[in-house]
């Protein structure tokens, strides 16, 4: 029971920093941002290889934003790492929720990528000619 509510605690906290990070990466960053309901309607309406190039673009910026956060929760869970105290540690540690939300950003980076190449794909011509 105590696993799931610090996992539900860890979670919580991750997608609070994802918000800001992702409003912050936004506001900074050349590429566009798109509202859940707005990228829900262009993955709906995309048909032309235009608009599966812009999800493309979009997954692809969304990739590399998560794998720098993924690079500083790296850094982060190693920094933490190096302090850890074996006697009257309580469960989730400081290294832990580090480690957690590396391996949250990671995952969020493997999915982006895969809708990626997924609208990358589907925004290329076809390559061969059909007899």
């Amino acid at each position: 029971m105590t696993r799931k509510v610090s996992a539900v605690c860890v979670l919580t906290f991750a997608l609070a920093t994802l918000g800001s990070a992702q409003t912050t990466a936004s506001s900074v960053g050349s590429g566009t941002h798109y509202t859940k309901s707005q990228l829900k309607q262009l993955v709906q309406d995309a048909h032309t290889a235009g608009q599966y190039e812009v999800l493309a673009n979009y997954y692809g910026q969304q990739q590399q934003s998560f794998l720098a956060q993924a690079a500083d929760e790296k850094r982060e869970w190693e920094r933490r790492s190096a302090n850890i105290v074996s006697t009257a540690a309580k469960y989730p540690r400081p290294v832990d929720s580090a480690h957690y939300l590396y391996d949250y950003y990671t995952y969020m980076a493997s999915e982006s990528g895969q809708l990626a190449a997924k609208y990358a794909q589907l925004a290329a011509p076809p390559s061969g000619r059909a007899n």
